[in-house]
């Protein structure tokens, strides 16, 4: 099986660290307070109870969902399956109904179309586009693979002439 890693935009890697930090922010700010304040402040202790239970599990499940997405998103190839993780998400498809790879030099993106018109957008770093192609082509031969370059206009370009003005 070949792995390929998710390359996450700048953009999103700045915001899943920016969430872990406020995920780890709060669970502190939770501990302190309670240590702090306890129950006893409380007619009934069970409600203030209830709430730290669940401030620390939403600060938890946060931040392990974010340390997931960020550790273990990747593509995957195998003898059967093109598999993607993205943190907890899984999904399989079979290698046998894969139709077109085509790589769009517009966006950089690999883009794998599959014979029930589904496609997936493969977002790992474009040196690996290659090697990704080839893990798919070993597997199903019958994969046709297409480059489609960028759009060229010439209509802003003037062309020479001989005549003055």
């Amino acid at each position: 099986m070949k792995k390929f890693k998710y390359s996450f935009p700048r953009l999103t890697l700045i915001l899943i660290i920016v969430g872990m930090a406020v995920c780890l922010a709060g669970f502190i700010l939770n501990l302190y307070v309670c240590i702090t304040d306890g129950v006893s402040y409380a007619v009934n202790p069970a409600i203030p109870l209830v709430l730290y239970i669940l401030m620390f599990a939403v600060t938890i499940g946060a931040g392990g969902l974010l340390v997931s997405i960020l550790v273990s998103s990747y593509y995957s190839v195998d003898g059967k399956h093109i598999k993607t993780a993205f943190g907890f998400i899984r999904s399989s498809y079979n290698v046998k109904d894969v139709d077109v790879i085509v790589l769009d030099r517009e966006t950089d993106k690999l883009l794998v179309y599959m014979k029930n018109e589904s496609s997936i957008v493969i977002v790992i770093k474009s040196n690996l586009y290659t090697d990704f192609v080839q893990a798919v082509l070993d597997v199903n031969p019958a994969v046709e693979y297409a480059i489609q370059s960028v759009a060229v206009s010439y209509t802003h370009l003037t062309l020479p002439t001989n005549s003055r003005v």
